[in-house]
């Protein structure tokens, strides 16, 4: 009988869809966020490619019963080679097999009977948003950079790309709601008209801002916290970003990280504010459970 009553808790409890670009730096912020739902009381199902498995050289071990690791093929299982591959290609291939990937997820968990109630996506994955959608769940871009650098993107796609810009040609710019000025070196490379986009990515950031405009409660995690960057956070009235950052291994929060020693004064500053905003009852973890909490 207990496991039977064990079993109900852990069907009762949100359950939410991860889905991950298959590069390093997005799939290890995901676990952190993944780790944090699951601290939280929550169920966490992680979804990325099989090459990106593949790289791994310790694959994630959390609670059996909270977390699951999901693989599926993009079709470049030996990881997507810059040397040869074309990335339009790819981009076509991961958003086909990525689709079907979170279809046959969503249904094969409905089935079992724990369905999603959520799902969340990192950068270059819009399509995600739209899968969700197809299936009726809510569903939030989980931003693995700075709140700055989104604003910048979505002013950039809404209505200030010229002022942007003209930042190559040493201008500043000032976006909405945000105090400091965006100099050409502040910007990000491809949104400078006399350098390559050499991946055709800003088609796919144009798509992430259009899939967020038209999502009638388009919320965004960050990873950041309140303190680091209380204007940013505000500034795009349209969008619920949410702060549930730092996005860190616990150990570079609780200074068990051995080369700590060579952080200089006002970086220490910033990792004690990070430590709090992490921690059980820090602005963060209490902006998480809040938004778990409507879940229900």
């Amino acid at each position: 009988m207990a496991a039977a009553n064990n079993n109900n808790q852990h069907h009762h409890k949100p359950h939410f869809l991860i889905v991950t670009y298959p590069a390093q730096g997005h799939i290890n912020p995901a676990l952190q966020f993944a780790k944090r739902l699951i601290r939280l009381g929550a169920r966490a199902t992680f979804l990325t490619t099989l090459s990106a498995y593949r790289r791994m050289n310790n694959p994630p071990i959390l609670d059996d019963q909270l977390f699951t690791f999901q693989t599926f093929s993009d079709g470049y299982d030996d990881g997507f080679k810059a040397s040869g591959d074309k990335y339009d290609a790819y981009k076509i291939e991961i958003r086909r097999r990525g689709s079907q990937a979170i279809t046959d997820l969503i249904v094969s968990n409905e089935n079992l009977g724990r369905p999603f109630n959520y799902v969340t996506y990192t950068l270059l994955l819009p399509w995600a948003a739209e899968v969700a959608r197809e299936f009726h769940l809510p569903s939030a871009m989980l931003w693995i950079q700075p709140a700055t650098v989104l604003n910048i993107y979505y002013y950039y796609f809404n209505g200030h790309k010229d002022a942007i810009e003209n930042t190559a040609t040493g201008s500043a710019v000032a976006l909405p709601g945000v105090s400091v000025e965006f100099t050409g070196k502040d910007l990000p490379s491809f949104l400078d008209p006399t350098k390559d986009d050499i991946y055709n990515i800003k088609p796919t950031f144009q798509e992430q801002m259009d899939v967020l405009n038209e999502d009638p409660n388009p919320t965004v995690l960050v990873n950041s916290f309140d303190k680091l960057e209380p204007e940013a956070l505000k500034s795009i009235e349209k969008f619920k970003m949410i702060a549930v950052g730092p996005l860190l291994p616990s150990a570079f929060l609780d200074g068990k990280d051995p080369n700590d020693n060579s952080f200089g004064n006002n970086a220490r500053k910033w990792k004690s504010f990070a430590r709090e905003a992490a921690a059980e009852g820090g602005s963060s973890d209490q902006n998480l459970k809040a938004f778990i909490a409507e879940l229900h």
